[in-house]
Order: structure tokens, then C-alpha cells, then sequence
């Protein structure tokens, strides 16, 4: 007679076979390539080879007079994970008239996709000198870098690793320090466990994609439908799902954190106050420990203000890249 323990294992595998059938009935999302992307393409868009990918890049019409004497230092506009450079499009429109304005997808991410060599990790090291590989490649010495979330942590350590290329910093709820969210984007979750990876890279519900939009914005309302197809489609690009689940592996907010204080060039600390992921108390510490820094917290902004209110963001920057002292 049957025991009651193999019982259970049966119907427990049957159960967990029928879950994993209906994701792949009801959600089944394959990769696509970069051609079938092809929308995400801007007009401005251009693909740079490094280090054997082929990387989406936006510059803007000023950086074709990289020499002249009349512009302000490039900047360079560095997104947060599972974003791309279409979060900074608010902010490049803004400040394309005086400056070159740099905007690239990070390996893993957007149309450029996962690193073509498998022995690279995503760490915040080889992040940096992609950064550096990038500016090389585009022929830029030196750049103000901004950064949000995954980004800021990339252009401070840029900043402290490659201290030649970086100008001044703006930091936008950057990742740093210990941080303990109030919630977290439900897809970052799902990916942190890789024995999930047979099944992420295959389905991808597109209600998860708007949740951890919600997550991350203030206001609700402003999570629309283009919002969330752009970010579900690029989710999608060939190589990014896996590559989020490798790059969280490698995710650890206090590495290297005693760099910051080492960093005396000209910073802005930008933070939404709603922020529920990374805590505006963690905004006070980068302005603390970076001798040379300015804060501005944004009372009704969540944990990406320059895509959430891309106005009164890059307002605060302007202000900052100009030599001006903040309000």
C-alpha cells in the first residue's frame, strides 16, 4: 500500500508540473533579437563594438565638437538595472543645447545585451571600465557622470577607479550603503534565484513588469501602458533575462563602500524621498562622507525621480553643472 510520504511527493510533483506547464501555457515571452526591437531604436541611435559587443549609444548633436572651447565638460548618463538609456530622455532633451550628452545601455540591458564573454561578471569594477571603454571608444577624456540606482554606484566607483575620466558626479538614489527596502521590484526578487532560471528565461508575465514599476515610482498613475511595454519588451532582448539573475548574484550594496569618502570631486546627491527601495537616510550619508557635495531630496519622487519628474530633476542639475549653489 502506497505510503503517505510518496503519496505526497506525487502529488506535489504533479502540482509543481501542472504550475510550471500553465506559466508556459499563459506566459510564455521568448527572447528576441535586437532586429525585432527594432522600435526601441532611437533616431540618434548608433551601435560602438566593445569589447566585442555591440552597444547602443546615444549621443547628442553637441559632442560632434568635443574640442570647442565654449562647452561645458560631456555628460555621461548611466541608467539603473533593468532600465535602459530610455529613462533619461527627459534629461538629454533638456540638456542636449549646452552640453554633449552621452547615454549608453549597460551590459545586460536594453539593446546592447549581455557581455559577449562569459568570464565577465557584473560586478561594479568591470562596469566601470566598460564606462571608461565606452568614453575611449567615443573619444571622450573626461565627463560629468550621472548615475541612478545601479548606475550611481557605477559612477562613483568610476569615479574612484578611473579618477582621470570624471569631472563631478550626480548620484540619483544610488546604490552604496546597507539599505533595507520597504519593497522590492517583484522581478529582481524572482531573479535571485537561479534555479528559477529555466523557467524566467522562457516567461515573463507583463503584470510583473508593471509591479516593479509601481514599486519604484511615487505616483502610481504615472506607471502607463508605454511605460510598461518598453521596459517588458527590452526586458525580452536576447541574453537580459539571464544576465539579471547573473548580475544579482553579484549584487552587494556595502562593497567598497569606504570609497566614498576618498571622493573630494564636485557631487550632487539627487533622492526621492519615496524612495522605497534605497532610503533617503542612505541620500544623507553620500552628502556626508563626500566632502565636496550638495543634496537635494524631492519631497513626492520615488526611486527613479529623473524618469518619474525629469523637470524639476534636471532643473537641480542644470543648477549644479553650471557652478550654482542649489536652493
Amino acid at each position: 500500500m502506497m505510503s503517505r510520504l510518496v503519496k505526497f511527493i506525487i502529488y506535489t510533483s504533479i502540482s509543481v508540473l501542472v504550475i510550471l506547464v500553465a506559466l508556459l501555457v499563459f506566459f510564455w515571452a521568448p527572447d528576441k533579437s535586437v532586429a525585432e526591437l527594432e522600435q526601441w531604436q532611437l533616431p540618434d541611435s548608433e551601435f560602438v563594438e566593445v569589447e566585442g559587443m555591440q552597444v547602443h549609444v546615444v549621443q547628442s548633436n553637441l559632442c560632434q565638437d568635443l574640442n570647442s572651447k565654449t562647452l561645458s565638460e560631456p555628460v555621461v548618463l548611466l541608467h539603473g538595472t533593468s532600465a535602459s538609456l530610455h529613462t533619461w530622455e527627459g534629461w538629454a532633451t533638456a540638456l542636449s543645447n549646452e552640453s554633449c550628452v552621452i547615454r549608453m545601455d549597460l551590459p545586460g540591458f536594453g539593446l546592447t545585451g549581455p557581455y559577449v564573454k562569459e568570464s565577465i561578471d557584473y560586478t561594479s569594477d568591470n562596469y566601470a571600465a566598460f564606462v571608461t571603454q565606452v568614453m575611449d571608444r567615443l573619444q571622450v577624456s573626461r565627463a560629468t557622470l550621472v548615475g541612478n540606482s545601479l548606475g550611481g554606484k557605477i559612477a562613483w566607483r568610476t569615479a574612484a577607479l578611473y579618477p582621470e575620466y570624471v569631472e563631478k558626479l550626480i548620484l540619483i538614489d544610488s546604490v552604496g550603503y546597507p539599505a533595507t527596502p520597504k519593497q522590492v521590484p517583484l522581478a529582481f526578487t524572482l531573479a535571485k534565484y537561479p534555479a528559477l532560471a529555466p523557467i524566467l528565461n522562457y516567461v515573463l508575465p507583463r503584470d510583473v513588469v508593471r509591479k516593479s514599476l509601481v514599486s519604484v515610482y511615487a505616483d502610481d498613475s504615472k506607471v502607463n501602458d508605454a511605460l510598461i511595454d518598453r521596459y517588458y519588451d527590452l526586458a525580452l532582448r536576447q541574453g537580459n533575462r539571464q544576465a539579471l539573475i547573473d548580475r544579482l548574484q553579484e549584487f552587494d550594496s556595502t562593497e567598497n563602500q569606504d570609497q566614498i569618502k576618498g571622493l573630494t570631486l564636485p557631487t550632487l546627491v539627487l533622492w526621492g524621498a519615496q524612495d522605497d527601495l534605497i532610503p533617503v537616510e542612505n541620500a544623507t550619508r553620500f552628502h556626508q562622507d563626500i566632502r565636496n557635495s550638495q543634496l537635494k531630496v524631492f519631497d513626492n519622487l520615488g526611486h527613479v525621480p529623473h524618469e518619474e519628474d525629469p523637470v524639476a530633476t534636471v532643473r537641480a542639475a542644470r543648477q549644479f553643472l553650471v557652478g550654482e549653489k542649489l536652493d
